[in-house]
């Protein structure tokens, strides 16, 4: 049991954002017996992107209480990834990795997704509010406290004992105590959105999001995941000034980009937009730390990479693992180094992601992926980064990503750039 709070707390811990991270530390927490207050400004369901989960999500699931509400839900099940470039077809299977674990998982509707895990999290015992505006923090290591404002313009103050920032893209707490730096990515768009895919293509694998690769720019990308109601999200990214000489709207811009990819074009040739083109600007971030003084920040509330590998929920869901039982220890009076528990091991993952992201856009990654010269060996250990397993440090491609990285990419045929040479 936690112990007895004291009348001079409203909670024992504000949860901000009701996103995954959000949830899953609000329903871990409440289940090892603490008083948690969930502060969201949207009303749910709500649209969001990020919709392919990696095979470690299920873990994180797992241990917060969260995966029988996922695997009841009907989604599509996924296990791996499929790439096209040009007349090039490949496909890594997740099941088939150098670390043990999941090997699967699903392709969600974020809208449904975060739906039904903020509310298994108010079913455990979360006091959940929504349509509320984070207007004011102030960090203590024993009493920070939060004001929000409701939409009837009411204002209220909570004084609790710990504070976990799951905001997202709002990212309150960076704002509000200017923790924002250099996420060190380059600025780059996303234009999306759903469609009813009508895909009738016999060689199409539904069980795999497909990302392509542009015909003439290989720093441009395709997402396309398939859900299980027949709809799809599809979406392109690069950088902002290329992306935006292709029309001088999100929806021109989109179905331009979609045209020029051969196979998408051949896929969605029947497809029907069910929303409007969205269009993402500069979303990478980071921040100088991700804790303080009764105080921690989840997922893209502190760090935000790149969609390309579907890291975002994955992180998401690591840094609640990471962060419910430090706090649960903090509570009950046992001292904690947020330092060294949480933000190094968190941030060394993020590392890994990094690594492949910008092996991605320089090329290494995409000539590792598209050989058929890769040991089978190095293919499993690509495969348990690309899964999710950013973590494990047994895998050579996380305990020496960037220089491995690069070794395997010219044993598949890639030159190094001049500016490279010489540095590994």
């Amino acid at each position: 049991m936690a112990p007895e709070r004291s009348s001079h707390f409203d909670t024992d811990v504000v949860v901000i954002g009701a996103g995954p991270a959000g949830a899953a530390a609000a329903a871990q927490l409440v289940r090892l017996g603490h008083g948690v207050r969930v502060l969201e400004r949207s009303h749910f369901p709500r649209f969001s992107i990020g919709e392919s989960l990696l095979p470690q999500c299920m873990s994180h699931l797992e241990t917060a209480g969260l995966l029988e509400t996922v695997q009841s839900a009907g989604y599509q099940f996924k296990n791996g990834a499929a790439f096209t470039r040009g007349a090039t077809r490949t496909a890594i299977d997740f099941r088939e990795k150098f670390t043990e674990g999941w090997g699967t998982t699903f392709q969600i509707e974020r809208a449904d997704f975060d739906q039904r895990l903020i509310h298994a999290a108010a079913t455990y015992g979360a006091q959940v509010a929504f349509g509320v505006a984070v207007t004011d923090f102030r960090p203590d290591a024993e009493r920070p406290r939060v004001s929000y404002t409701d939409e009837e313009g009411r204002t209220t103050t909570l004084t609790a004992r710990f504070v976990l920032d799951a905001s997202g893209y709002g990212r309150v707490l960076a704002r509000k105590l200017d923790l924002s730096r250099d996420p060190r990515l380059e600025p780059r768009m996303a234009l999306f959105t759903h469609v009813e895919d009508r895909i009738d293509a016999p060689d199409y694998d539904r069980e795999k999001i497909l990302i392509g690769v542009h015909p003439e720019d290989p720093t441009i990308w395709y997402w396309l995941i398939p859900f299980a109601n027949g709809h799809a999200s599809v979406g392109v990214v690069g950088a902002i000034d290329t992306l935006e000489r292709y029309g001088d709207n999100a929806e021109d811009r989109w179905r331009r980009l979609i045209d020029a990819e051969p196979r998408y074009r051949r896929l969605l040739h029947n497809a029907r937009p069910v929303r409007p083109i969205g269009e993402l600007k500069g979303y990478s971030a980071d921040v100088s730390c991700l804790h303080g003084p009764g105080y921690a920040l989840l997922g893209n509330a502190g760090e935000f990479l790149d969609p390309v590998f579907s890291s975002g929920v994955t992180i998401a869901l690591r840094s609640a693992g990471l962060a419910a039982p430090l706090v649960d220890r903090q509570l009950r009076g046992e001292p904690v180094d947020w330092q060294s528990d949480f933000e190094t091991p968190l941030r060394q993952g993020i590392a890994t992601f990094r690594a492949f992201v910008d092996a991605w856009y320089d090329g290494r990654l995409q000539a590792i992926v598209f050989s058929e010269k890769q040991p089978d060996g190095l293919k499993r250990m690509i495969s348990s980064v690309l899964a999710g397993y950013a973590w494990d440090e047994r895998n050579p491609f996380v305990a020496a990503t960037d220089k491995r990285l690069t070794t395997l990419a010219q044993l598949c045929g890639y030159t190094l750039p001049p500016a490279r040479q010489g540095s590994t």
